[in-house]
């Protein structure tokens, strides 16, 4: 039986229109069993929670790491809002077990089913948005999602070399590093930049490239490769 006050407890959202919270959680098999058809299943709301949601994580990563490259960003987003990191999110907070399922979908496993538990969660972030709207999702994915962001944050395969020194440099010398345009030469279709790096006034790296980007990341890089041979060193 569904349970609409455990559900706002697990959540911690209290809803205005019960029916709505309800409707997150009804599986299409469901209703092609027989039931009142009536009544919708979970999939518009879905759809609109799948846009809320990216926008949400976009805008979040956008705003924190300020060095990643667009590729980089779509990367990390995919990585916190795909079908597995999403699904695991819904097993914490134990959806599954409130579904609305076919006897079919019971017997196969759709409670613990990984699409349909990531499509459940994207359907009730569009409930709470339909709901109380774009505050109490940001709360809701503040607390649900910040965690996956942490985590995923946490692979080095998603970290640049300016954002790995900026981590660097600001638990060494509590600085940002600053990067400075020494000079460029050739075509505008061509050009070469060179760029070094500082912490403070030390100059502690210096890269070149074929864009500014390309050659402050190479700055970077040798700036984090002098660090290591420095800790090597036992002069760090």
């Amino acid at each position: 039986m569904f349970n609409i006050q455990k559900v706002e407890k697990i959540i911690d959202v209290r809803f205005k229109n019960k029916e709505l919270l309800k409707r997150a959680f009804i599986h299409r098999s469901f209703l092609n069993e027989g039931h009142n058809n009536k009544i919708p299943s979970n999939e518009r709301l879905e759809f609109l929670g799948d846009a809320i949601l990216e926008f949400w994580v976009s805008k979040t990563i956008f705003n924190q790491f300020l060095h990643y490259p667009e590729g980089q960003l779509t990367n990390f987003r995919s990585q916190v809002v795909n079908t597995q990191s999403l699904a695991g999110i819904s097993q914490k907070l134990n959806l599954g077990s409130f579904l609305f399922l076919s006897q079919g979908e019971e017997k196969e496993g759709g409670r613990s089913n990984t699409s349909l538990l990531a499509d459940t969660f994207e359907a009730l972030v569009g409930a709470i948005f339909q709901d109380q709207g774009l505050e109490a999702v940001k709360k809701f994915l503040t607390k649900q999602i910040s965690p996956r962001i942490q985590e995923v944050t946490q692979k080095d395969t998603l970290k640049d070399f300016k954002s790995l020194l900026q981590e660097e440099v600001q638990k060494r010398k509590g600085v940002t590093p600053n990067y400075q345009l020494r000079k460029s030469y050739g075509p505008d279709h061509s050009k070469i930049f060179y760029f070094n790096v500082y912490a403070g006034k030390d100059k502690i790296g210096q890269g070149k490239g074929q864009s500014k980007q390309i050659a402050q990341q190479e700055a970077a890089k040798k700036a984090l490769e002098k660090i290591k041979q420095l800790e090597s060193n036992g002069q760090a």
